[in-house]
């Protein structure tokens, strides 16, 4: 059995909430549905953002938002997260001093969903960047591809939802879900942004499309290959190859496309 260090809990109270409905042949039947709910991000003193997302692991949500959009500088502490769950609002604390007025003034919506917003200058950071050149064998693919699939998740028990997973070769580490697949990757770096985790030689899995903005985070993030079951943007696939990234799309069972840096495939077959 796989040992994740997070995953999803289906069962945790208020995620999803039981519902009534007809179904095709006008029989009832009860089926759940994941909640939504906002989460305000202040950073120090100042009102960020207000994302809708399903409530659990609001601090790193909160966190690798602020990191992922360039608000938590390199050498910036953390000093405290304070969640009010009343209040839906999340504080991120640190020592250094927030001023971006101008910043917010010029977000845009992207393709996300849910809240998705990158702001006018999301290429920053990028330029110089190349990820390491951590090898990647397919077989590591196939082996995630199919615990994660049939990893008890809010996806299997009531869909309308993305999952993000941080793995390290052929093993899943910390599974995340939210009702928009950017909420999702957030929490991951949210967490290794706490834990220190290494990115040199990890891999992020998303169910979410491969767009400019999910290149750009994961970029950001430090992590050299990402994988989705669903398709690419081609502007997506430009940054991964500026970047030096690793992009997989259409990845369901053994079959894939790789778009990007494929001098990181091993071509070892599949994993028994």
């Amino acid at each position: 059995m796989v040992q994740y260090i997070l995953q999803p809990d289906p069962t945790a109270a208020g995620l999803t909430r039981r519902l009534s409905g007809v179904d095709q042949n006008g029989d009832t039947q009860q089926v759940n549905v994941v909640e939504e709910r906002p989460l305000t991000i202040f950073l120090n003193g100042q009102e960020i953002v207000t994302a809708m997302t399903i409530g659990d692991y609001p601090e790193y949500l909160a966190i690798g938002f602020l990191k992922n959009q360039g608000m938590l500088a390199a050498k910036e502490t953390v000093h405290a997260v304070d969640y009010d769950q009343e209040l839906e609002t999340v504080v991120v604390r640190t020592d250094g001093t927030t001023k971006y007025e101008e910043k917010l003034r010029k977000k845009t919506r992207t393709s996300g969903c849910a809240v998705g917003t990158v702001f006018g200058d999301m290429m920053e950071g990028l330029e110089g960047l190349r990820l390491p050149t951590t090898p990647l064998r397919v077989s590591w693919l196939y082996a995630l591809s199919k615990t994660i699939n049939t990893t008890d998740s809010l996806y299997l028990n009531a869909g309308a939802i993305h999952g993000t997973v941080l793995c390290q070769e052929d093993s899943p580490l910390v599974y995340m879900e939210d009702v928009g697949r950017h909420n999702a990757v957030d929490k991951i770096a949210g967490w290794m942004h706490q834990t220190q985790a290494n990115s040199a030689d990890k891999i992020l899995y998303t169910t979410g499309r491969l767009t400019s903005e999910m290149v750009i985070k994961c970029a950001l993030m430090g992590i050299p290959v990402l994988a989705s079951r669903s398709g690419f943007t081609a502007w997506g696939v430009e940054i991964a190859n500026q970047v030096g990234l690793t992009l997989i799309g259409r990845f369901r069972g053994q079959r894939f496309m790789c778009l990007s840096g494929q001098e990181r495939l091993i071509w070892d077959g599949a994993h028994d």
